[in-house]
């Protein structure tokens, strides 16, 4: 019995084949659908989030301050500097010790006096000598003055003439031009309403075409015509009030004064050596009061060599001031008996320690925040363990660049005075450090600085949901550096994330429209996230971002 061959390239009956391509089309077609759902689902993996407990925190009510830290330096509430006063060589004979704390009244420097003694003496007699020529030139004066000349009389004449010409000017031309060029301007204000109330109706008509275009034009022209024969008055009438009246009173007043001038050119002729002596009067006068002058300076000078304190204070020499004037170019020693002092050096200052102020920089963020009457509480470096209340005085009008290492910086000075036990010994220039209270929030909702984050104006925390996390809007209002108060958009007992969560970890994200704002607060869309290992938009609050007070959540 012979086996059957297959033939392998006969062709395939018709029932198989069909069958084939069946199978053939099923597996192209569940490809295709399984690429699709991968599409629509972003190609992503759904797990649960497993965070730690560190990372959550529950939202609840509160109190916290809203606070400013600021750093600097301590300076005394005020000082006073002790300078050499003299003209003359200053030699020092006696000199208070440097740290002292001196009462007012005391004598804290004595300066050698002998030559000014020597000058005092010369200066009297000079005054004496002066004195005497003063008398001697009197009377000659005296003896030269005589009646004035009939002369007088015509010039006299002369004067009243003009001060007649001048009151008719004032009392007649001025009220006769100003009244004609009230007119013009009147009338030429009427014409030109009337031709921009006919330039206007020309307009209407021409939209509805019951006019021609030249006509309306030939009425726009009418208006500008008037508008400028309306300035051209205008300026007729400045100029006559700015300069044509005042050329006119000149003119009028000069022949007043000229007339005055005859007459005083006439008395001039007749006391030409009246004028002489009068001049040698005048001499005699300024060289006693110059000699009375420089006497009195002198003597002056004299009660400069004791130097008193003007108030209590902590002696401070110059020598020893850090960033400020020294006294002497080349590092010179301190003051001491036999020192020779330089006319208006620095010497010492007198601060007074009984005001302390400290005196901080903050960035000009933060400067406009700060008023005068806050509260703050102050740490010297001196007693780094000891709080000092305080109150700002004030901030600075100006900023202070912040020099070469950062150009863009601008810092402005807060100064606080303080309510210092005298017993801490704070001194000027000791190092200081502070937080400036700008408020108090109280029975808020709050939730730590670092759960917020922005994506532009919007506002938003994660919270929890199903299988991870959840973008959800706030609304936030004051801030501290710590903490921030929600206004709107999470409640009390709601978790929210530490931290910014993985790709895998976000279920949804807020969904904003096109020129949505994104304040309000509100909860996500529940739309996926639709990015495959995608970071979620937006980036954390941060205290430069929570900072700030919302626009629309400010209290």
């Amino acid at each position: 019995m012979q086996s059957p061959q297959c033939d392998f390239d006969a062709p395939m009956p018709p029932r198989r084949a069909g069958k084939a391509v069946s199978w053939v089309v099923g597996i192209l077609a569940l490809s295709f659908v399984g690429v699709i759902l991968y599409l629509t689902l972003g190609g992503r993996t759904t797990t649960v989030a497993v965070v730690d407990a560190s990372d959550m925190h529950t939202v609840g009510r509160g109190d916290f301050e809203i606070m400013i830290p600021a750093s600097g330096e301590l300076v005394a509430g005020s000082q006073v500097e002790i300078r050499n006063l003299l003209e003359t060589r200053a030699v020092i004979t006696e000199v208070v010790g440097e740290g002292s704390f001196v009462r007012k009244g005391d004598i804290i420097l004595r300066l050698a006096d002998d030559e000014l003694v020597d000058r005092i003496k010369d200066g009297e007699d000079k005054v004496q000598t002066a004195e005497s020529s003063v008398v001697a030139s009197e009377q000659s004066l005296a003896i030269r003055q005589s009646t004035m000349a009939s002369d007088l009389e015509k010039a006299d004449l002369q004067i009243e003439i003009a001060n007649l010409d001048l009151k008719a000017w004032e009392e007649g031309g001025v009220v006769t031009t100003r009244q004609k060029l009230d007119l013009d301007i009147e009338t030429a204000r009427i014409n030109r309403d009337r031709t921009v109330r006919r330039a206007a109706d020309a307009e209407k008509l021409l939209g509805n075409g019951w006019v021609s275009f030249d006509e309306y034009e030939a009425d726009r022209i009418a208006m500008i015509e008037a508008e400028a024969r309306v300035k051209e008055f205008e300026l007729a009438r400045t100029i006559y009030e700015n300069y044509t009246i005042k050329q006119e009173e000149a003119t009028k007043r000069s022949a007043v004064e000229q007339s005055l001038a005859e007459k005083g050119r006439v008395r001039q002729r007749h006391e030409a050596e009246i004028v002489k002596i009068e001049a040698d009067v005048e001499s005699a006068h300024f060289k006693r009061d110059t000699a009375i002058e420089r006497l009195t300076e002198l003597k002056e000078q004299l009660k400069a060599c004791v130097v008193e304190a003007p108030s209590d204070g902590l002696v401070v020499f110059a020598s020893s001031l850090s960033g400020g004037e020294r006294r002497g170019r080349d590092n010179d020693p301190p003051p001491q008996v036999g020192t020779e002092l330089r006319q208006n050096e620095l010497v010492m200052i007198l601060p007074d320690t009984s005001r302390m102020i400290a005196s901080m920089k903050v960035g000009e963020a933060l400067s406009g925040r700060i008023k005068e009457g806050q509260s703050a509480v102050i740490y010297s470096d001196s007693v780094p363990g000891t709080a000092i209340p305080g109150t700002v005085l004030g901030v600075s009008v100006l900023a202070e660049s912040g020099g070469w290492r950062d150009p863009n910086r601008r810092d402005y000075t807060v100064r606080v005075l303080l309510d210092a036990d005298p017993a801490l010994g704070l001194k000027p220039s000791m190092r200081c450090r502070g937080e400036i209270v700008l408020g108090q929030v109280e029975n808020a909702i709050t939730a730590p600085i670092q759960s917020v984050f922005r994506a532009g104006p919007l506002a938003y925390v994660y919270t929890t949901s199903e299988g991870g996390f959840a973008q959800t809007a706030v609304k936030i209002g004051r801030a501290s550096e710590m903490e921030v108060e929600i206004v709107s958009g999470l409640d009390e007992g709601e978790d929210v994330l530490l931290r910014r969560p993985t790709a895998g970890e976000i279920v949804s994200e807020i969904e904003l429209k096109t020129g949505e704002s994104g304040f309000g607060g509100g909860r996500p869309s529940g739309r996926p996230s639709g990015r495959p290992g995608g970071q979620p938009a937006g980036k954390p609050a941060g205290v430069a971002a929570a900072g700030k007070p919302d626009s629309a959540g400010t209290s």
